[in-house]
């Protein structure tokens, strides 16, 4: 079974925030491949199911944690614990500041850049899982941090979001068979970041 999950902070406060990027990338998940209904399970909003590929079908479950983003740890545990899931098996999508708006980049471990419901994961059951990082930019200063990811996406950032979210989604069956190269590759193919010039965190036309 594969492990995918979303950060993000719960309910509808916060469901338009740059920080539930990874809740937007489980949801387009969860429409695109006709996963199960959303039930709460392990701290969690879950879904089961099964992505076709083309070595047959696999088969996923998508967690959604209800803890709050700093404490994504608690949740991804307990269902890695129930399951027996080894941390291989795990993805986790999330926004990331160091990424220009609207990249994406498929990783193995590595570091965690402050971001703090990595940082419970890890604390939990190590770096070694796989992170979908989905680029929003950085405010250009450590002191705004906070306010721009709890704040909402602009409607043209979701000019990007929205596409991307689906890519991730098209893209799965790749990540599913381990071919991370050909499935960034296709995510970045199907929804190719903005062109426009931006000074971090936002395009210069808006600065």
């Amino acid at each position: 079974m594969l492990l995918l999950v979303g950060l993000g902070n719960p309910g509808p406060k916060y469901a338009g925030n740059r920080h539930n990027a990874g809740f937007r990338a489980i949801d387009a998940i969860a429409r695109e491949h006709s996963l199960g209904p959303e039930r709460s399970r392990f701290q969690s909003l879950a879904r089961e199911g099964t992505v076709e590929t083309a070595a047959g079908p696999k088969k996923v479950l998508t967690l959604k944690p209800q803890t709050f983003y700093n404490e994504s740890g608690r949740a991804v545990e307990e269902a890695m614990r129930f399951y027996r899931i080894e941390p291989a098996q795990l993805v986790v999508f999330h926004d990331e500041l160091d990424l220009d708006p609207g990249r994406y980049r498929i990783k193995l471990g590595g570091g965690l850049a402050g971001n703090n419901g990595l940082k419970s994961i890890n604390a939990r059951i190590g770096p070694e899982f796989l992170r979908g990082r989905i680029g929003i930019g950085h405010p250009g200063d450590k002191a705004m941090v906070t306010n721009y990811v709890l704040a909402d996406f602009a409607k043209a950032e979701l000019v990007w979001m929205d596409p991307l979210a689906e890519a991730i989604a098209r893209g799965l069956p790749e990540l599913a068979e381990g071919a991370l190269d050909r499935h960034q590759t296709r995510v970045t193919f199907l929804a190719p970041a903005p062109e426009t010039p931006v000074r971090r965190g936002r395009p210069l036309d808006e600065a």
